[in-house]
């Protein structure tokens, strides 16, 4: 799922729909943005693939399919826009390393507000390039610092 999900994002959202995603990209005040018919876009085939494997093909593998791209949903909107974005406001106290990495990769995809130029597509795995910058306060250096 990650691997669509990034070509999506890059190639659609950052593509042919940028007159869709441009909202999320930029500042507001309001409750909803034209991004958020993407989450609708995206759950037609979820529920297409669920209907067809118990009414025509009676497949587990199609079902099972349509169940994964529900939970890629909900992991989306429980970290894009509960923990990032803070739509639902709810922080969890510790952030370990992973978590901090994927919070700073989406602020530089944020960086640009363009469709151009933008990096860090991913969701759910982002490179290590992407992990915050560590500073060392100066009473805490050791004298070769």
């Amino acid at each position: 799922m990650e691997g669509v999900a990034w070509l999506t994002h890059k190639y659609v959202m950052h593509g042919f729909l940028w007159t869709w995603h441009r909202s999320h990209h930029r500042v507001h005040t309001h409750a909803f943005e034209r991004n958020d018919l993407f989450a609708v876009v995206f759950s037609i085939p979820a529920m297409t693939l669920m209907i067809m494997s118990t009414t025509l093909f009676h497949s587990v593998y199609v079902f099972s399919i349509g169940i994964g791209i529900i939970c890629y949903g909900i992991f989306y909107f429980v970290f894009h826009d509960v923990i990032v974005h803070q739509r639902i406001r709810w922080l969890p106290k510790k952030r370990g390393s992973y978590l901090q990495r994927m919070i700073h990769a989406h602020y530089i995809h944020h960086s640009k507000h363009t469709k151009e130029d933008c990096e860090a597509f991913g969701f759910l795995y982002a490179p290590k390039k992407f992990e915050p910058k560590k500073f060392v306060l100066k009473k805490e250096r050791t004298e070769t610092q």
